[in-house]
């Protein structure tokens, strides 16, 4: 029971990519590769009814294999995809392209100068919080030295 994977080129630029496997259940079907394709468990393998020592987990192991590189090459084909507009697209579709990255790139400044913004907010406020605790601490100082002259003045006094 080995799966089969063919790849039919419906149209000009969209490969489709068919898996006949007779692990499934149904002999003989084939699955789409847009279709889901079910993972199956190596340990509990389609069609066989009580587990033995000696079973043989390779044909579960082959559809899980197909069923990751089938997956894998329509993630791979639909990133790469995207790149196509841009460059062999038609006018209105280059212009598409260009109208969206524009609008990405304005988004962006936006974003970065309401950032900037709330950065030189909070460097105002923090700022302004030092100032205070500065003067607290200066005239805590002063008041220091204003009594301790003081007390100076009063025990100069008493020494004379």
């Amino acid at each position: 029971p080995i799966s089969i994977l063919t790849p039919i080129y419906v149209s000009q630029d969209t490969p489709s990519f068919y898996i006949t496997n007779s692990i499934l259940p149904d002999h003989g079907i084939v699955l789409k590769s847009s279709q889901n394709i079910p993972r199956l468990d190596p340990l509990h393998p389609p069609l066989v009814l009580k587990r033995t020592v000696s079973l043989q987990t390779c044909a579960v192991h082959h559809h899980n294999h197909q069923r990751a590189l089938i997956m894998q090459r329509e993630e791979h084909f639909r990133y790469h995809q995207v790149w196509r507009k841009p460059f062999y697209g038609s006018i209105s579709e280059k212009e598409e392209y260009r109208k969206e990255i524009r609008e990405q790139l304005k988004r962006q400044m936006e974003e970065k100068s309401v950032e900037l913004k709330l950065q030189l907010a909070s460097k105002i406020k923090e700022a302004e919080h030092l100032i205070a605790v500065e003067r607290l601490a200066l005239s805590s100082e002063r008041q220091q030295r204003i009594q301790h002259t003081k007390a100076m003045t009063v025990y100069r006094d008493e020494n004379k």
